[in-house]
């Protein structure tokens, strides 16, 4: 018998190792093996398995199986050969974003051991201790008199042989030894459970009704589950996955933010218990291992996580739920594979035969016009939970409060500070976003006018105060401030302008300095612990106004928030991208739904250079309908999706005037151009230069009145760059290729 490797390379090749007889039994489709491969052992996964082979040359032996239990199904197998072929990535890199290569059933996470004194002893034991084993009985005597589970490290300080004479008092019928698994993070990572007792209203009841009318058939159907702010989607996903477990089935809760994660594990652990998972790229190792071996045996039945949880090995998954599907960290841009959570969750759920439910209080357009074609069934929640009213919204046009205060560098504006006075004289609490962090986003030279840039990408360097650095957010270089001068004339006094989370926290700490406050943005949430103690002290009333980017705008539930101030709403809006607006509007929409979740009214204050613009003033008004029917018009006019499909291919190289040429070659050697494709470009990216490479792409759109199901550009990518890194080809550069991208910038 021989097996068909692939390992996770940029090439589509396969290599051919024999079968060993004792791994004949064992191994399958989609088995991690390690197998010798030139003078190394390396892991590979088996695409194919044959009982002949013609290769005439000399075939190595599979050494080892990784796995001690079957990971990948044949649902999941389906679904990696479909994300291979979909986005153009060799099966054995979508392989390696499954099934990692640092993860293992085998892994057995560290025990510690604890100890704790036994109810009834008798106490002629101690005394006897007492006079024959002195240290001994003084560690007996601190674990009996606090009466509770102590490590047995803890008694280093006292004794030199704590394990010894834990052992001793153990054999003597004094204390238990007890080991536990350590995972450091495991408790810090989700709020603790949150009951509720919960009566649906008649909208809910559809909706539950509906989702559960085709849980029971057991086949694939898929859901928009379009629900305002505050209606309850939470627990409408709590009745649906009650529902899957019922039948034997798992379930996955996918999340666009790891903010999001610890606030809806508590309401899933209250509910479900320990059959939980977290899943996301914060947990340090030993977690991730932890869970991951856990979730493959079926310990398991509920896996909740960002976009990484869609590969989750779980089995027999009945339910997918997509959270705030519209926004753009489902989509992975970095590494291969280059994939969108959301379309993937769809392809797993048809594969598994499973129900699927994508929801948002702000639909992406394509998914808004998927259910206008009847691609998908449209469920709606239109009102709040509990009767909340939605709050009163204000709009500051900042430029003419600028003009009447003479206060032209004011960030916060005098109607968001009465605000937020008034709402700490109720005792109530204020969300303020601002989305873009650090201190000053742009620094420039007194004298000539220069930016000070980053010397590894052509973006400007941003100020961070706490740090008294200037920090690259894309490559992270940095420069001590101290030891700053203008790079064009070497004068030293410089300008910062701009604002970021940090100043906006020191201007509230300045107006109001009796108020607690707290900030979480990428510089605070290394963590996945640290961004749960940040939410979990707001959620209990510790601090006072909370300061963030969109991090906190979206799906985050605090009843005693009532006041959101969105200090610059403008930002993201001019972009030189066709999601630009949508963009802008969800995060205003989402934002403002964070305030008056409860019994108490809310208020909303939108800080914005341009009032007037359609896309303000329909997220003031919550006006999502409107917005998306002109919206839709001008995409279609545009030919941009929903109504076609998208395709970018960037060429990436540290060479601009080699790419320049590169690029301009392969466009007209292009073949296959077909009706209904537009190529835009070549041309540079907006952000041309990033981490020493120059960026150039061009970009191809497919009409859906001549390609509805996208073959055509995928047949036309597939004939024009299959072999898009032959270094014959390309020498030192490479190309990126992007399916359905969610933006060109």
């Amino acid at each position: 018998m021989f097996a068909e490797v692939a390992f996770p390379i940029r090439s589509f090749q396969t290599f051919t190792y024999s079968i060993p007889n004792k791994y004949v039994s064992d191994i399958y489709i989609g088995t991690r093996v390690s197998v010798p491969f030139r003078n190394k052992t390396i892991q590979g996964i088996v695409v194919n398995i044959k009982e002949t082979n013609s290769y005439l040359g000399s075939i190595k032996k599979i050494i080892s199986l990784v796995d001690n239990v079957q990971v990948v199904t044949p649902p999941l197998w389906e679904l990696i050969k479909w994300v291979s072929k979909y986005y153009m990535t060799p099966i054995g890199k979508v392989a390696n974003s499954v099934v990692p290569k640092s993860l293992s059933t085998n892994y057995k996470p560290q025990l510690e051991k604890f100890v704790k004194a036994k109810k009834k002893v008798k106490l002629e034991k101690v005394f006897k201790l007492k006079k024959t084993a002195p240290k001994q009985y003084l560690v007996y005597k601190i674990i009996k008199e606090k009466n509770i589970i102590h490590k047995v490290s803890s008694f280093k300080n006292i004794v030199s042989n704590p394990l010894q004479i834990c052992i001793s008092l153990k054999d003597k019928g004094l204390i238990k030894i007890i080991k536990k698994t350590i995972l450091s993070d495991l408790d810090k990572s989700v709020f603790e459970p949150v009951f509720k007792n919960i009566v649906f209203n008649k909208d809910q009841n559809l909706v539950i009704q509906r989702i559960v009318f085709f849980l029971k058939k057991q086949n694939f159907k898929s859901f928009l589950l379009h629900g305002v702010t505050g209606s309850g989607k939470t627990e409408v996903y709590i009745e649906a996955v009650r529902y899957c477990l019922s039948q034997k089935r798992n379930a996955i809760i996918l999340l666009p933010e790891i903010s999001l994660t610890p606030q809806i594990a508590g309401r899933f652990r209250a509910v479900f218990g320990d059959v939980v998972a977290i899943w996301h790229s914060k947990l340090k190792a030993p977690h991730r291992s932890w869970t991951w071996g856990k979730i493959c045996i079926g310990d398991f039945k509920i896996v909740i996580g960002a976009r990484s949880a869609i590969f989750s090995p779980l089995k027999n998954v009945g339910l997918i739920i997509v959270d705030e599907e519209q926004e753009s960290s489902f989509y992975q841009d970095g590494k291969e594979p280059r994939y969108h959570a959301r379309d993937v969750a769809l392809m797993r759920g048809s594969f598994e035969k499973s129900t699927v439910v994508v929801a948002s209080a702000t639909p992406s357009l394509e998914s808004y016009y998927n259910f206008q074609q009847k691609k998908i069934e449209y469920l709606r929640l239109p009102k709040r939970y509990g009767g909340a009213k939605y709050p009163k919204v204000h709009i500051v046009d900042m430029l003419s409060n600028q003009e009447e205060t003479g206060k032209f560098d004011q960030v916060i504006s005098g109607l968001l500070q009465d605000k937020i006075e008034e709402k700490l004289d109720k005792n109530e609490q204020i969300i303020l976003i601002q989305n873009r962090r650090g201190f000053s986003p742009i620094v420039k030279c007194n004298d000539c006018g220069a930016p000070v840039m980053c010397k590894q990408c052509k973006i400007a360097l941003t100020y961070h105060k706490n740090k008294n650095k200037l920090v690259c957010h894309f490559c992270s270089f940095f420069v001590i401030n101290d030891m700053l001068v203008c790079q064009e004339c070497s004068n030293p006094k410089l300008t910062y302008s701009g604002t970021g989370t940090q100043k906006v926290e020191q201007l509230v700490k300045a107006t109001f300095p009796k108020s607690k406050i707290c900030r979480l943005d990428m510089d605070i949430s290394k963590s996945s612990s640290g961004v749960s103690s940040i939410l979990k002290s707001f959620s209990e009333e510790e601090f006072d106004i909370l300061i963030g980017t969109q991090m906190v705008a979206k799906g985050l539930d605090f009843p005693n928030a009532t006041l959101v101030g969105i200090i610059n709403a403008d930002l993201g809006l001019y972009l030189p991208d066709f999601r630009s607006t949508e963009k802008v509007f969800q995060l205003i929409y989402q934002a403002a739904g964070r305030s008056g979740r409860s019994t108490k009214k809310g208020e909303v204050v939108i800080q914005t250079y341009s009032p007037n613009s359609s896309v303000i003033k329909n997220a003031k008004d919550l006006n999502l309908a409107k917005f998306y029917e002109v919206e839709l018009l001008e995409r279609e006019e545009l030919n941009y999706p929903p109504y076609s499909w998208l395709a970018k291919v960037e060429f990436v190289g540290q060479n601009r005037e080699r790419l320049s040429f590169l690029i301009d070659k392969f466009k007209h050697n292009l073949k296959d151009v077909y009706v209904g494709l537009d190529i835009l470009g070549p041309a540079p990216c907006f952000l041309e230069k990033l981490k020493n490479n120059y960026r150039f792409q061009l970009v191809f759109k497919s009409k859906k009145h001549f390609d509805p199901n996208g073959i055509y550009l995928h047949k036309f990518i597939n004939n024009n760059f299959k072999n898009y890194n032959n270094k014959k080809l390309l020498g030192q550069n490479k190309i990126n290729i992007y399916f359905d991208p969610i933006s060109l910038i």
